[in-house]
């Protein structure tokens, strides 16, 4: 799927949904086919003095991040599937709007595209690691990116960042991720 569709995907996806492709092949056109659940209203308590079910604490919650990603629409998504976690979110399209976002709040998560305009993810993470970080504020940082293999990798490890997700990326592990990064439960 192209990035338009894998934005789609993620879209859906928020909503409990899914995308499924069928092609006959190649030049034979292609049929994309969107499922999205219907939810039937809960009902009310039996006893009308029952206090309702607590809701379930989202993962993120607590959790600040910042978000740099060029393209508008991943922001969107990215706020979204973050937000719905419970996380407070910050979201820039580029490296200078992300250093000026840092000087006045801190993230506990960095999730930050690598291939952007002017300065990319791998410049951004070598100004934010130069400056340093507030005392006792750590910075967890993922690298999103389109940029998959072993080597791009490797790249964003080495450059600071602790976690490399591939884009299209799942929000499930992408959530996941940034929980135990923010918590400092992911390995090292």
């Amino acid at each position: 799927m192209g990035l338009g569709l894998a934005i789609v995907r993620h879209i859906v996806e928020l909503h409990g949904g899914s995308v499924h492709a069928e092609s006959a092949g190649q030049g034979k056109g292609a049929t994309f086919t969107v499922r999205l659940p219907l939810r039937v209203a809960p009902q009310p308590a039996s006893s009308p003095g029952a206090p309702p079910p607590a809701p379930e604490t989202p993962r993120l919650a607590g959790l600040r991040v910042l978000v740099v990603d060029d393209e508008r629409d991943t922001c969107e998504v990215l706020e979204a599937v973050l937000r719905r976690g419970g996380a407070e979110v910050r979201a820039c399209q580029s490296a200078a709007a992300a250093l000026a976002a840092l000087e006045g709040w801190w993230p506990d998560v960095l999730v930050c595209d690598i291939g952007m305009p002017g300065e990319d993810g791998y410049a951004l993470m070598r100004k934010i690691r130069t400056r340093g970080t507030p005392p006792g504020r750590p910075l967890a940082a993922v690298a999103l990116t389109a940029y998959a293999r072993f080597e791009d990798r490797q790249q964003a490890l080495a450059a600071g960042f602790q976690r490399h997700v591939p884009k299209p990326f799942d929000t499930e592990e992408l959530v996941t991720t940034v929980a135990s990064l923010g918590r400092g439960t992911a390995p090292n």
